[in-house]
C-alpha cells in the first residue's frame, strides 16, 4: 500500500511526461492486480518485499523510455533497499 503509492508519486514527479505513463488510480489498480496474481502464483515461497518489487517492475518497466529507466531504478533502489530483483519467470514463447 504505502510503498506503492509512494513509488507511483515519485515516478510521476521524477520521470518524463509521457502519454502512456499512468501513475494515478489506474496505475495503482494495475499494481494491486499484479501483486495479487504474484502472491497466488508464488505464495510464501518469495518474500513479500520481493513480490512487491516484481509487481512494480512487471507493470511499469516495459512502458519506460530509455531515459527514464535509470531514474526509475533509483526510485526502486530507494524504496526497496537491499531487496534482490526477483528472477524472471519468462516461459517459452
Amino acid at each position: 500500500g504505502a510503498k506503492a503509492t509512494q513509488a507511483l508519486r515519485l515516478s510521476s514527479e521524477q520521470l518524463s511526461a509521457q502519454d502512456h505513463y499512468d501513475f494515478g488510480m489506474r496505475g495503482l489498480k494495475s499494481l494491486l492486480v499484479a501483486s495479487g496474481a504474484l502472491k497466488r502464483k508464488y505464495g510464501d515461497s518469495l518474500p513479500e518485499q520481493m513480490l512487491a518489487l516484481k509487481a512494480f517492475l512487471d507493470v511499469n518497466e516495459p512502458k519506460f523510455t530509455a531515459g527514464d529507466v535509470p531514474l526509475f531504478s533509483g526510485i526502486i533502489g530507494d524504496l526497496f533497499p537491499g531487496v534482490e530483483k526477483p528472477p524472471a519467470d519468462n516461459g517459452p514463447l
